[in-house]
């Protein structure tokens, strides 16, 4: 029987990708950065420096520094590569939106009486801070953010830790995500059902249960 279900943040409920990109095209200029690639280069850069604060090697802060010096190609003090990151971050937190369909699925989810909880990767306080932006704090019952666990998506320990704090057995909770590896290969290799969130059409050869849409979730 299910009676708790995660879903992932970014990309999944909330359209980082598009947040993401506008605001580090918009930056980059600013500092001279106008080939096509940007937002490409950005996304891997961010996602090299990300997964190394994932595995502990650097902190949350180091991360964000670790980016501008290498997209920027610059090498400066750690007080001027935080002022440079919080032109990014100004940007890229003015660019917020939910997705239309993230606020129905999230009341269908609680209708049928599940723990509704948001599982992300991201940072803890920067989540919250999301969630309350766009009204979809009061939507979920919790919020569990990899920052405060043992390990993020798709290590079997996160995913064990989230099972803890909902309360519920692997198989009586359903992760909905967008990452076929972090969100579905993670959670199946945990025990946990899982539906791959395919927006765009990214995994179509993919072997496992897939939505386009949020509105396509039965609970």
């Amino acid at each position: 029987m299910l009676r708790g279900i995660f879903f992932d943040l970014d990309d999944t409920l909330v359209d980082q990708q598009s947040a993401a990109s506008a605001a580090v095209v918009e930056w980059a200029a600013g500092h001279g950065v106008t080939d096509d690639l940007v937002s490409e280069r950005w996304a891997s850069i961010s996602e090299t420096h990300y997964a190394r604060y994932q595995r502990r090697e650097i902190s949350f802060t180091e991360q964000r520094r670790a980016r501008v010096r290498e997209f920027l190609s610059l090498q400066v003090a750690d007080d001027e590569a935080d002022t440079i990151f919080a032109g990014y971050l100004v940007r890229y937190e003015a660019g917020w939106a939910a997705f239309d369909d993230a606020v129905p699925a999230l009341r269908r989810a609680r209708a049928a009486g599940l723990t509704v909880a948001v599982f992300t990767n991201g940072y803890e306080e920067q989540q919250r801070l999301k969630l309350t932006r766009l009204g979809l704090i009061d939507e979920i019952d919790l919020l569990i953010a990899s920052s405060v666990l043992p390990a993020g998506k798709p290590d079997p320990r996160a995913f064990r830790s989230a099972l803890d704090i909902i309360g519920v057995k692997a198989d009586e909770a359903l992760m909905v995500g967008d990452s076929l590896e972090k969100d579905i290969f993670g959670a199946v290799g945990a025990g946990i059902n899982a539906v791959l969130v395919d927006r765009y059409g990214t995994h179509p050869t993919a072997d496992v249960p897939r939505v386009s849409n949020l509105d396509e979730l039965m609970f």
